[in-house]
């Protein structure tokens, strides 16, 4: 064991490398003044492990992780044990109820988790879900005072009920069965698309309000700027792109 008392400066200081018994995570440098007592020591480690001073057993290893001394006199300063810069000071936590044992401090699966049901959830006031739907809501109807009934009307000129057409984005393609304003919808015009895949959200009814028929997940509702009319046959499914 080391136990020379260093002459040392008022402000000389070591860099080591700090672990834990029961923390198998905690790896940290920290840096002390060899001045410091043990007792000191053990109070700022404290802090940073959870580890109760009275629980606490400090042992040094050089930095080829050799064990060097046993730090047991509270009374002594840091310097009397000799360490470097590099070498390990390994805490040891005795107390067997200690907050750092069973491994729930860094083990999150064996903490209990708070939950809520989305009742409950839904009945609190300032969550982040309120105030996104306040903040949409808010957009909207901004959004919506901006747009008259006529919007994007001059679009559905070539667009007739009948006409196959493709759909953008991801190039849809299907047949058109409804062009109009949407009451259930913001104002300005619509077009209602019978898509030849499921690729939809309905079967033509939008909130309540039936605008053509389809099979079900094959209707949409979309702008007018959103629809190709044209020879858009429907996409054989067996067809390889190549031969």
């Amino acid at each position: 064991m080391a136990s020379g008392l260093q002459q040392i400066d008022g402000d000389e200081s070591v860099l080591l490398r700090v672990t834990h018994s029961n923390l198998k995570t905690f790896v940290t440098d920290v840096r002390f003044s060899l001045q410091m007592s043990v007792e000191s020591v053990k109070e700022k480690l404290w802090r940073k492990c959870g580890t109760s001073v009275d629980s606490m057993s400090l042992q040094l290893y050089d930095d080829s992780n050799t064990k060097l001394s046993l730090l047991n006199d509270n009374s002594r300063p840091l310097g009397f044990y000799c360490p470097f810069d590099g070498y390990r000071l390994h805490v040891i936590d005795l107390d067997p109820s200690s907050v750092t044992s069973g491994g729930w401090l860094e083990d999150t699966s064996l903490v209990e988790k708070y939950s809520i049901s989305e009742e409950e959830y839904n009945k609190l006031d300032g969550t982040f879900r309120k105030y996104k739907e306040k903040t949409i809501s808010q957009n909207l109807s901004a959004l919506e005072s901006k747009i008259t009934d006529n919007y994007m009307e001059d679009l559905c000129a070539n667009i007739k009920v009948g006409d196959r057409c493709e759909v953008d984005p991801g190039a849809k393609r299907g047949v058109v069965k409804y062009v109009g304003r949407a009451e259930s919808l913001p104002p300005g015009f619509w077009v209602g698309i019978q898509y030849d895949e499921p690729l939809g959200k309905h079967d033509g009814i939008v909130k309540g309000i039936r605008y053509f028929t389809c099979p079900k997940l094959h209707g949409a509702m979309v702008r007018p700027d959103k629809v190709k009319v044209g020879d858009y046959p429907e996409r054989d499914p067996f067809e390889e792109d190549e031969i």
